[in-house]
């Protein structure tokens, strides 16, 4: 089968690494005689432009395909360009398959599906794939704020919510990232977050019972191992179980801080009694008190918070 790769290209992702890896990628492109176009986003949300555009002129569902060369998405950025194609997809409610190459500064969605970690290798295994896979995804319905969205990573609550927000809002931030040295800005942003951040009170419904914490620190709602650039907060959660893994870390004394970050360096933060996990096909979490929450690395503001997690399905190229 023929296929005519449409690229949505990321440049600023990654600090600047989506334009280095996508100028690969074309290269390869162009030296294999295959069909392609490029598409570059030039400022923020463009990418949610440029998918109703294909949507609406180009791109095809799987199973329309027809007897010309196939229109493929090929996605080029970090989680956070991810995150906003497969969200556009949703709400334009057409099934259309996505293949991706990471190019951002964290990659979890890359590691929780072990894509290979040479763009080479990435780009080969797109071309010779046929036909794509379904793999579930996080799809969140908040009650208060009445919203609705897809996660492809993780939607969390709390101290790495707070993380976030800071990051974004630092005013190193931007300086930093003209030296390559964004990943400075989240590490400043973390030092800051976890001595303010205090527990807060949730209730979690899952598989017919409600739990209640008191003293709720970090809440994550994930469906692979990764989040936060490669740290593996749920090393027991696998895509390909088709089951929703919540984790939440209580709000512990400081000198205990350190302790639980071996724990969770070494994977074994299951025997820390301030860690725990539930596994479940649908999960309700309410937290009363205003919480800052994200969704893979992008904010959805501070509030109090009823939210109800489930699975659906994207096509991906694997």
């Amino acid at each position: 089968m023929n296929f005519h790769y449409h690229l949505l290209i990321n440049q600023a992702a990654g600090a600047g690494n989506g334009k280095k890896i996508s100028e690969k990628v074309e290269t390869l492109f162009l030296k294999n005689n295959f069909l392609y176009t490029a598409h570059r986003t030039n400022y923020p949300n463009h990418e949610l432009e440029i998918i109703s555009q294909l949507v609406e002129t180009t791109l095809l569902p799987w199973s329309k395909r027809t007897e010309t060369p196939y229109p493929l998405l090929l996605v080029i950025g970090g989680d956070g360009t991810l995150h906003q194609v497969v969200n556009q997809l949703k709400q334009l409610n057409v099934e259309i398959p996505v293949a991706y190459i990471p190019a951002g500064s964290g990659n979890d969605f890359a590691r929780g599906v072990n894509l290979p970690k040479e763009i080479e290798q990435i780009f080969w295994h797109i071309i010779q794939t046929q036909e794509p896979q379904e793999l579930p995804i996080i799809a969140y319905e908040e009650k208060i704020q009445e919203r609705k969205g897809i996660s492809v990573n993780n939607v969390g609550i709390g101290l790495d919510a707070a993380i976030v927000a800071r990051t974004n809002h630092s005013t190193t931030k931007h300086h930093l990232n003209k030296y390559n040295l964004g990943s400075l800005s989240y590490i400043m942003s973390i030092l800051a977050v976890l001595f303010k951040q205090k527990g807060f009170p949730i209730l979690v419904e899952a598989n017919g019972q409600t739990i209640g914490y008191k003293k709720a620190f970090l809440c994550t709602t994930t469906n692979h191992p990764f989040f936060g650039g490669g740290v593996a907060i749920a090393p027991m959660a696998d895509i390909y179980k088709h089951s929703l893994d919540f984790v939440l870390v209580e709000r512990l004394p400081l000198y205990k801080i350190l302790w639980l970050i071996v724990l969770l360096l070494r994977k074994k933060q299951a025997n820390s009694k301030y860690f725990h996990h539930i596994s479940a096909a649908k999960l309700r979490i309410v937290s009363t008190t205003p919480q800052f929450a994200q969704a893979d690395g992008e904010e959805l503001g501070r509030g109090p918070y009823d939210l109800q997690f489930s699975l659906e399905k994207q096509l991906f190229w694997f």
